[in-house]
């Protein structure tokens, strides 16, 4: 899927975007005039290496810890104000822990918990909060939250990955119908698995199989993939998609 669309002056958010999909999403806005802040956790070099990659000028590289409220919910105005504003915000970041509900004792149990639902639900939510004056004062924008399949199909190995893309999910749908008004459209997407720098070693080894035969396909998404998506949804010529949350899963799962 390739959308022929002129993003110059308009001003996108990426989180998670020095690998991945995020990376990928970065490359491809800046490749069609954005300017971009590319925001990571915890990887300075590769986040420069992607910034020193980007097309065009006037991009920015940010961190923060997205399980800290404060951090999150800070984000966007140093983002806004490395660019000079903001129209795009891009909710990629999350991480996947898997613990087993079963074999933990209560304090294990709780950690992965917190941290999962705090960067993957409640990280989005307060890096948004300060996010929507910023696209209120550009005079809208797009928001695109980057969920999950196991929002809907569940992740039994991961059950607070899971819940944390099912409730992102419903943020997204929530927010689209309350920024509305304020021309602010939101679209959530669920990939299945990725084939990423990140991923390409277990896809490729000896599982990989069992979880391309799950599409009818035989294969997964890709990043670039995604970030077409992506570039869709931001493109303003499907802002009718505002509210829906788009599967890209090759048909692995079906709802």
């Amino acid at each position: 899927m390739k959308t022929s669309c002129d993003l110059t002056g308009r001003r996108a958010l990426i989180t998670g975007a020095s690998r991945g999909i995020g990376r990928a999403v970065a490359e491809l806005l800046a490749d069609h005039g954005a300017r971009v802040a590319v925001h990571y956790g915890a990887d300075e070099q590769a986040a420069a290496h992607v910034l020193q990659g980007l097309s065009g000028e006037g991009h920015a590289m940010l961190t923060a810890d997205l399980g800290d409220p404060v951090a999150a919910g800070d984000l966007a105005g140093r983002a806004a104000k490395e660019l000079g504003g903001l129209d795009v915000v891009v909710n990629n970041a999350g991480i996947f822990v898997t613990h087993d509900i079963a074999s933990l004792d209560h304090e294990n149990w709780r950690k992965f918990w917190d941290r999962t639902i705090a960067v993957n639900l409640n990280g989005p939510a307060h890096l948004l909060h300060g996010a929507i004056p910023l696209l209120d004062a550009a005079g809208g924008g797009h928001i695109i939250n980057v969920t999950s399949r196991g929002a809907y199909r569940g992740e039994p190995e991961a059950p607070a990955y899971g819940a944390s893309k099912a409730g992102l999910n419903s943020l997204s749908q929530s927010l689209a119908v309350a920024l509305a008004p304020r021309n602010i459209k939101v679209v959530g997407l669920a990939p299945g698995w990725v084939l990423t720098d990140m991923t390409r070693d277990y896809l490729e080894g000896p599982g990989g199989k069992a979880i391309r035969d799950q599409s009818p396909m035989k294969r997964t998404a890709t990043a670039d993939e995604i970030a077409h998506v992506v570039l869709m949804v931001v493109s303003g010529q499907a802002d009718a998609l505002s509210g829906a949350i788009i599967d890209i899963n090759c048909a692995s799962h079906l709802r």
